[in-house]
Formats: structure tokens, C-alpha cells, sequence
């Protein structure tokens, strides 16, 4: 016989057993439509108007001084004139939906596509807006919604990580890695960086080339003694979950030594493939002096990435776009200039995503695989500078696909302007769109909870709901 603590403590150990607890005390919630994520994050605030949500209005009446209709506190001087979209919108698929020229391969896959256009946001502060969208909270201290669904539903493969983020090349978005920290959640939960097309994607995963004395025998033994070790000292520490979160992640690190090469290798991956991706030149045509190709490579690989560690039983990958480390801008916060800064990241980021989207098709894996394209808000419909817009926290665009999400649709709208959402009273907020995909994994996100200061948290705080028009 054994008593309850021992139970927990066999089968999830340490904190991690409190997950399995909690777990338990629940009947299944409801069959899945989806079993892996991938999120899509463009870091710096994207131009819903000049991507995704046309605006004839703009174009008829570019260049008049704006006049919103209230009193406006713009973040920075971002109220001048009127400003139509930098690139021609045309309709794709057959559900006809206007995209802007910049984002055109995403017509390839348009009708697969669910756009949100009447998202809202609370605070134009990057910081802020970032963690709400990452964490479900505006503040620093909550778990990713990685970690919320790596604690809720485990891993599908014990020798890669649950919870992977591919980070920008060039450095990380606001807040670094507390968009995907674990918080409260027990600490194995947390997110693992891994960065495709460097020398060594995941730091200190092997031994360095300067400990060549080290033999296969002596790794061994070293590993036999650390684990005794850690044994002893777990056994006094028993509710130190970053204790517990760092033997898991040592025993993780030997097993992705023979893992994780051959998933993060995609010399392997046909000429095709690669092509699709974006990392090899097809002829697109594009104005010179943007070098977008560059970007398709770096957003490519990154896609491709994700593919293959998802068909290898990662639970959720998160894909960032964009950094926050200044000048000249590399990210997606265009106050100076829409075409400069937008151009090359979007039209990279549209090559990467669509390529994604056919390539989880062709393998039959879209159907339970929901890709989640994200940011933090909008940008305003009038003119910063000359060329520049200013953020806007009240109305921006998400859009989602595959898992089980109707394609080809467009959810709510803005206004005429792009500026609030058409319907103020009924807005979509984050919290909608992390409870639709709680609920495509099986999940309710009511119940989906972890006990933190006489609190029951969960990624939805005290909000959302199931945003069932975009359901097939």
C-alpha cells in the first residue's frame, strides 16, 4: 500500500505532481480537435492596415487632416493626416479576402485562415501589451500560455521539450524571457530556447570542444554521481520546484543529445521544402533596396523548425519576430517608416507562415495543429511623420488556423477608420482567444487552474469566452 503523497511523488515528483493532482481531480473535459500549438509573434506592433484589414475609406481620403470624432492621446505625435495603406490590397482564395501586396503569399492559404479583426487591446506600452498577449496578464509574474499548456496536458515525446521558443536572431522581444517564464507554475513547465541556423542552437546542450578529455565513460559516472546527489538533496527540498525542474532538465539534456540534432538538422529536408520556406531564391520579384529574401530565411528556418519538432512531439512552439534592441529597426514598431520596416519582416514572415501552413496540410498535420499569429496592438490609421504610424491599442488583427478553425472567414470588424473595433460594446479581447484554444486542446479554460496566493489562477484571469463563429 501507499498513501497519496507517495503516489503523487512516484508518478509526477515534486511540484510536478501537483499538476498531475490537480488533474486528477477532474473528469476529461472534452474531446480535442488539436494536440500541438505553434504561436506566431510579431514583436513591435503590426499594421493591421496595411497587412490584413482594408480600408477604402483611407484610401479615399489619404492625406486629409484625421478627425476621429473624439479626443485622441496618441503615444507619441502619431494624429496627422489621414494615411492610406502603404501596399495595394487585392483579394485571394475564394473567399476573396483582401490582403495587402506585401503579405500576397499568404493568399496560397488564405482559405485555411480565420482573421480577427476586431481585437482590442488595454495599454499602448509594449512591455505591457506583450505580456497580455504572451501571459494573458499585463504585468510581469504569470505563466506563457506555453506553460499553462504544457502543465495541462504534458509532453508527447520525452526526449524533446514540451514548450519551445525560437527567438529573433538578433536579440529578444520586450520582456525577454518572462514572456515564456513559468511564474507560479511548477519551473519544468517553463519554455526551452533554442535558436535554428547557429553554431549551437541550444546552449551548453554538450560539452564544449575544449573538454575533449571527457570520455563517454566519465559522462556516465558523472551523471550516476550527479544523480545520487541530487537525490539527497531533493529528498530534504521537496517543495522546491526549481529543484525539481532542474534534474528533469539535466536527465531532458541527455536524452536531446541524441535527439535534438537530428529534429534541429534540416540539411536532410528536399530542395522543395527548403525553397517553399523561403531559403533558397525563386524569383520572387520585390523592389531592391528591401531585402526581404534575407528575412524569408530567417523566419523560413524558423517555420520549417517548428515543423519538424512538432511532427516530433513538441506540445507548443512559439515563433518571435522582431526584437527590441533599437536601431536601425529590425522589428515591427515602424513610427519612421511603414515600407522600410514592415516590408522586409513582412514578406518574409508571410513566405515562412505560408509555408508552414501547406507543409502541416501535405502531411495530413494542420487538422490538429493550431497556428495562433499574434502581436502585441495595432497601429494608428493616421500619419506619424511622413511615413510612420503610431501605435494603437484599440483595435489590431489576429488570425488563426488549422485545429479545428473554419477557414476562410473573417471574425467582427473595425471601424471605417481601422481605429475601434465597429461594434465597441463587443470586442474580442486575448482573453477569447486564449479560451478557443484551451477548448480546441480539450481543455476548458474555467477549469484549467493552479492555486497561487488563495487564488485560483488560470490563463483567462476572471475573463473569456469560446469564440464559436470561428469553429468548423
Amino acid at each position: 500500500m501507499t498513501n497519496r503523497r507517495d503516489f503523487l511523488w512516484q508518478s509526477g515528483g515534486g511540484l510536478g505532481g501537483i499538476a498531475l493532482a490537480s488533474m486528477m481531480g477532474k473528469e476529461a473535459q472534452f474531446p480535442p480537435k488539436a494536440k500541438r500549438v505553434v504561436q506566431l509573434f510579431m514583436s513591435g506592433a503590426a499594421s493591421h492596415l496595411d497587412l490584413f484589414d482594408f480600408k477604402p475609406e483611407l484610401i479615399k481620403r489619404h492625406g486629409e487632416k484625421s478627425d476621429f470624432g473624439e479626443h485622441v492621446e496618441a503615444f507619441q505625435n502619431g494624429l496627422g493626416p489621414w494615411k492610406k495603406p502603404v501596399w495595394e490590397f487585392s483579394p485571394h482564395g475564394q473567399s476573396g479576402k483582401m490582403l495587402g501586396e506585401t503579405v500576397a503569399p499568404l493568399g496560397e492559404v488564405v482559405d485555411d485562415i480565420a482573421f480577427i479583426h476586431n481585437l482590442t487591446g488595454k495599454t499602448g506600452v509594449h512591455s505591457q501589451a506583450t505580456y497580455l498577449q504572451a501571459t494573458g496578464f499585463d504585468r510581469p509574474g504569470f505563466p506563457g500560455m506555453g506553460s499553462w499548456v504544457s502543465y495541462g496536458l504534458g509532453s508527447m515525446n520525452d526526449n524533446l521539450p514540451t514548450f519551445v521558443v525560437l527567438p529573433d536572431h538578433r536579440g529578444f522581444a520586450s520582456n525577454g524571457p518572462k514572456n515564456w517564464s513559468s511564474a507560479f507554475l511548477p519551473a519544468v513547465n517553463q519554455g526551452t530556447i533554442i535558436r535554428p541556423g547557429t553554431k549551437e542552437p541550444i546552449t551548453h546542450l554538450n560539452a564544449p570542444e575544449s573538454a575533449a578529455y571527457l570520455t563517454p565513460q566519465a559522462e556516465t559516472d558523472a551523471g550516476q554521481l550527479l544523480a545520487k546527489l541530487n537525490s539527497e538533496h531533493f529528498a530534504q527540498r521537496a517543495s522546491d520546484s526549481r529543484l525539481d525542474a532542474r534534474i528533469k532538465s539535466y536527465e531532458l539534456a541527455a536524452r536531446m543529445q541524441l535527439a535534438a540534432p537530428e529534429a534541429l538538422d534540416i540539411s536532410g529536408e528536399p530542395d522543395y521544402i527548403r525553397k517553399m520556406y523561403g531559403l533558397e531564391p525563386d524569383g520572387r520579384s520585390w523592389p531592391k533596396e528591401i531585402n526581404w529574401k534575407e528575412e524569408a530565411d530567417y523566419f523560413g528556418r524558423k517555420c520549417l523548425t517548428a515543423r519538424r519538432l512538432l511532427e516530433r512531439g513538441v506540445r507548443f512552439v512559439q515563433v518571435w519576430s522582431g526584437n527590441d534592441n533599437g536601431f536601425p529597426r529590425r522589428n515591427w514598431d515602424s513610427h519612421e517608416d511603414i515600407e522600410r520596416d514592415h516590408g522586409p519582416l513582412s514578406r518574409g514572415m508571410a513566405i515562412g507562415a505560408a509555408a508552414l501552413i501547406k507543409d502541416l496540410k501535405q502531411r495530413g498535420m494542420l487538422d490538429d495543429t493550431l497556428i495562433l499569429w499574434t502581436t502585441e496592438f495595432g497601429r494608428m490609421p493616421s500619419t506619424q511623420g511622413s511615413k510612420g504610424r503610431d501605435h494603437n491599442p484599440h483595435v489590431f488583427t489576429n488570425w488563426l488556423a488549422g485545429g479545428g478553425i473554419k477557414g476562410g472567414i473573417s471574425h467582427g470588424e473595425s471601424d471605417q477608420w481601422g481605429y475601434k473595433p465597429a461594434d465597441r460594446k463587443n470586442p474580442t479581447q486575448v482573453y477569447d482567444i486564449h479560451a478557443t484554444i484551451l477548448h480546441q486542446l480539450g481543455l476548458d479554460h474555467e477549469r484549467l487552474t493552479f492555486r497561487k496566493d488563495s487564488i485560483d489562477r488560470r490563463l483567462t484571469d476572471v475573463h473569456g469566452h469560446v469564440i464559436e463563429e470561428i469553429l468548423a
